[in-house]
């Protein structure tokens, strides 16, 4: 009895595959995900010039829209952090100048800051990007680092 049914249930497969091919319905094979409600979205508008319905003239209403979604990346950006510390002086004694104390930084006298060094750092060993490669990369950029620099930066941070 078992053996019939499995032979029942096989033939009745066979039966609604080739119904599906008959009325051209083909199985929809898409992964395409969904992304993430936490990503930044920007919205982009793309509408009609005139709103007058090209028959007769009249104004044409909103009925609906079609909505897509991409995924889109924004390349590692660089910007410099400019720090003034401005002096001043009295004019009365004119022996007297008051600065700011300079902030202190991760390389003394150094370019990087923080964030860079964790960006190294990171690439080198959770990517396992190499320091030479690095250096390729800041250098499409026009940012001229050796590798030996990116090297005691590491060493540094340890």
């Amino acid at each position: 009895m078992e053996d019939v049914e499995t032979a029942l249930g096989q033939a009745r497969a066979v039966r609604d595959a080739v119904s599906q091919l008959a009325r051209g319905d083909k199985p929809r094979k898409t992964n395409r995900g969904s992304l993430p409600a936490h990503l930044e979205r920007i919205e982009q508008v793309v509408d009609v010039d005139d709103k007058a319905c090209p028959c007769c003239g009249g104004a044409l209403h909103a009925i609906g829209e079609d909505v897509a979604e991409r995924l889109d990346v924004v390349p590692t950006t660089f910007r410099v952090l400019v720090t003034r510390r401005p002096r001043y002086g009295c004019r009365a004694c004119e022996s007297t100048v008051v600065q700011a104390p300079a902030p202190a930084r991760i390389v003394e006298g150094g370019i990087p800051t923080e964030a860079l060094i964790a960006q190294v750092l990171v690439a080198k060993y959770a990517d396992h990007l190499p320091l030479y490669r690095q250096a390729q990369i800041y250098a499409r950029q026009d940012i001229k680092l050796d590798r030996s620099t990116l090297a005691d930066w590491v060493g540094l941070a340890a």
